[in-house]
Parts: C-alpha cells; sequence; structure tokens
C-alpha cells in the first residue's frame, strides 16, 4: 500500500506542480517536549486543479522528476482566499472581454494614478508661475 498523505498547498506557482507541507509533531528524544515539525513534498497535479491554501490529500508515487515523487490524490477543502482571488480574476477578464466587445479599451489602476500624478504636477507648476507673478 503506498503512503497517503494531508497537506496544505504552500506554492502552486509552477505548472502541473504543487508544494505541499504536511505538518506532524513528535515527541523530542531528550527534552520530552512535543515538537511541531514539517515535511515539504512536491507533488504532480496533472490537471492543475488545486491551489495555494487548498488542504490535500497525496500520495507516494514512483518518481516523476528529480523532487517529485508524490501525485494528487483529491482536495479536501479549498483554501476561501484562493476562492476569492478566483471570483476577483474570473470578474477581471469579464469586464475585459467586455469592454473589447464594446470596442474601449478599459483603464488599469496604473493609468488612473497617472492621471492624478499629472494633476498634480500641473497645480504645483500653476501655483509657482502664481508666485512669480506676485514678485
Amino acid at each position: 500500500m503506498r503512503t497517503r498523505l494531508t497537506g496544505i498547498v504552500a506554492s502552486a506557482k509552477a505548472s502541473k506542480t504543487l508544494r505541499v507541507e504536511v505538518q506532524r509533531t513528535y515527541r523530542h528524544p531528550v527534552v520530552g517536549k512535543y515538537v511541531k515539525a514539517r515535511t515539504v513534498c512536491h507533488v504532480h497535479d496533472e490537471n492543475e486543479e488545486a491551489h495555494e491554501g487548498d488542504l490535500v490529500e497525496i500520495e507516494e508515487s514512483k518518481p516523476i522528476s528529480k523532487l517529485k515523487h508524490w501525485s494528487l490524490v483529491r482536495i479536501v477543502r479549498k483554501s476561501k482566499d484562493a476562492e476569492a482571488v478566483r471570483q476577483m480574476q474570473e470578474k477581471q477578464e469579464a469586464a475585459e472581454a467586455e469592454a473589447m466587445a464594446a470596442g474601449t479599451s478599459p483603464k488599469s489602476d496604473d493609468d488612473k494614478t497617472e492621471d492624478k500624478t499629472d494633476e498634480k504636477s500641473d497645480a504645483a507648476a500653476d501655483e509657482a508661475a502664481s508666485d512669480d507673478s506676485d514678485e
């Protein structure tokens, strides 16, 4: 039987690869206290289903690459933060698609901040010009 572990996805940035942290506790041999430790497993996620913060079940498998020796079995619980990020991205993509269909380009946050700085610099230039005319 292959070993199965449950852990939290720490990183899902690589293509088809997850970095899963499995928490465990053990009794320290000298002191006798219970110590928390974590094991990092690189997991193969063929369909790229899991995202950061998700609780997943993984299973030991044959070596897939230098570091990957585990495969994703199932997602036990989705992360609430990851779900919120996905929804925000979907809304943003829908707004961009709608703007493209209408023939206009959506204004990004960067464009808005540039407009504000231009207004500030124009106001500062006007103020400097009025100071010069007072003399």
